[in-house]
């Protein structure tokens, strides 16, 4: 890419950055609101992220690459349950503390968060650490079931749920799925 290409890439990303990070819904968010907070035209939007939806991807893959390493760095040791439960509250605090992005990206594309690009990483990993657990019979649909607990319109419905309910949420639910956390 040119120089002026990548600048004008970058300043698209940090205005729909600031633009999601303050919003209350992801629907108010244009791309001529996000064109005119980076100083560009519409039209370098669309050559840069194809549509509304190419950006929201790029700009939560930008987050999404954040909660990876965050991850990757801070796995614990131990059972696998408590594998689980660890990804599945850093889940939860990324889709909090991302609100309008994550809703936005699981709305987009006939509303599914499993056509989400990250969904399926998320997916694997459970489905791994369910089997670990107890077997691989049923790891498949339990790792789904469990993200479930964790889709963004739960986390926005329960939106004004404290992080020590969500974390009794969460462990008694992979307690029960997983049976071996103590």
């Amino acid at each position: 890419m040119r120089a002026d290409a990548v600048r004008n890439r970058e300043a698209v990303l940090a205005a729909a950055d600031r633009l999601f990070a303050a919003a209350t819904d992801p629907e108010r968010i244009s791309m001529d609101d996000v064109a005119a907070a980076a100083g560009v035209g519409k039209g370098t939007l669309f050559r840069h992220f194809g549509d509304r939806e190419g950006l929201v991807r790029a700009l939560h893959g930008i987050r999404g690459d954040r909660l990876r390493t965050t991850l990757a760095a801070d796995r614990p040791d131990g059972p696998p349950a408590e594998r689980v439960l660890h990804l599945l509250r850093e889940l939860v605090r990324f889709k909090r503390d991302n609100r309008v992005l994550t809703l936005a990206l699981e709305n987009a594309g006939n509303g599914s968060p499993y056509r989400a690009e990250s969904y399926e990483e998320w997916h694997t990993l459970l489905a791994g650490l369910v089997s670990e657990a107890r077997g691989p019979e049923a790891a498949d649909y339990l790792a789904h079931a469990l993200l479930a607990a964790v889709r963004s319109d739960l986390v926005e419905h329960l939106g004004d749920w404290s992080d020590e309910r969500w974390d009794a949420g969460l462990t008694a639910l992979t307690r029960s799925v997983l049976r071996d956390m103590r």
